[in-house]
């Protein structure tokens, strides 16, 4: 099937899903009515396109045809000429435009994330990155509109983090950072570092599509929930009290632990949140394994050689090995700004390289 006969099937059944949802014995299935004005609402921006594809490819066919005529006025043929010569130079953009918009829909793209970061290779060096990583994407958030919540951290001694635990919620968020998930590294000069040397160090990344309940099962039978005292900073009652949790899911052997509230049912609310998530998360890359379509590897064992991107403070410039891009302007990209935007959009744009390539084989 070419994609004009695509795009009227597209538009016929758009018809279709707008006639049910005037229909009267529709409105009143509350269940089939949601899935239509979701069905509607994701296939509208599609449908416009093909408007505009379907009328363009008229356009040029009826040019075509006056040029073929030979009954045609000079001036009318010319008129002709000009139009068809546009069309064709307007429709390979918008031929790959609709092709990308086609491809298979990540079901977890409007999920909001929880980010995982953690120090790899380097000592306190790695955990003062690892801090860095964790402004950056907040930072980040704050230029998108989106709302970061801490779920659980331990601090280094030096600054930074070992770990931190963060939700990252607004439109589209798993969308823009899934390709995050991996080892990132730094090349700089500590703040330690008497002798100028550049140290490598490294701080592996996990960007998980935050789960709901009824994504992922979990039975009480299979938890095992310990509540100990918190190691954090905190209050004047959060080291005092039994508040901190730590929930170890018996099958997969996944243990979470959360520590960031004062109270014992947030934290174990918390903990639930990462848990599943990370449930889901395996779940898809089992899925992915068994289609042989996993780009690549999340997070490996933190080496500064599984890197996936590169921050090279001496030479100013950020370069992402999977695409090899390189950006010269890492403080920009450290404050979250245009050029880490751009580094994102990339990566989603390599992505649908990738997968309209394997459609065409």
């Amino acid at each position: 099937m070419d994609l004009r006969d695509q795009g009227i099937k597209i538009l016929e059944r758009f018809a279709s899903v707008e006639a049910d949802l005037q229909n009267p014995n529709v409105v009143s299935d509350i269940s089939r009515m949601t899935a239509l004005n979701r069905e509607y609402a994701e296939m509208r921006e599609v449908v416009e396109e093909f408007k505009k594809y379907i009328k363009l490819l008229d356009s040029k066919d009826e040019a075509a045809a006056v040029m073929a005529d030979p009954t045609a006025d000079r001036d009318f043929k010319e008129l002709a000429q000009a139009e068809y010569d546009e069309a064709l130079a307007t429709l390979p953009a918008m031929t790959d435009k609709l092709k990308v918009m086609l491809l298979p829909k990540d079901e977890h793209d409007s999920r909001n994330v929880m980010l995982e970061i953690r120090a790899g290779t380097g000592g306190d060096e790695a955990a003062i990155f690892a801090g860095d990583l964790f402004r950056m994407y907040s930072a980040l958030a704050a230029v998108l509109g989106w709302r970061v919540e801490i779920q659980d951290f331990s601090e280094a001694e030096k600054g930074g983090y070992r770990e931190i635990v963060a939700r990252i919620a607004g439109q589209n968020v798993f969308q823009q950072l899934k390709f995050e998930g991996g080892v990132h590294r730094v090349q700089r000069v500590p703040a330690t570092e008497t002798q100028g040397r550049v140290h490598t160090s490294a701080a592996t990344v996990a960007t998980l599509p935050e789960a709901e309940e009824v994504d992922v099962k979990i039975e009480d039978k299979d938890l095992r929930i310990d509540v100990f005292r918190s190691s954090g900073p905190g209050g004047q009652s959060v080291n005092t009290t039994d508040s901190a949790v730590r929930i170890t899911h018996v099958p997969t052997g996944l243990v979470v632990t959360c520590q960031d509230e004062k109270s014992q049912l947030k934290n174990k609310d918390k903990a639930m949140k990462i848990l599943r998530s990370r449930m889901l998360a395996a779940k898809r890359q089992a899925a992915a394994d068994a289609m042989g379509a996993l780009r690549s590897s999340m997070v490996g064992s933190g080496d500064r050689s599984e890197k996936i991107r590169t921050y090279n403070y001496p030479q100013n410039r950020v370069t992402d090995h999977r695409i090899e891009l390189t950006v010269h302007n890492l403080p920009d990209v450290m404050m979250g700004g245009k050029n880490l935007v751009e580094l994102l959009n990339a990566l989603q744009r390599a992505d649908e390289a990738e997968r309209l390539a394997a459609l065409a084989e």
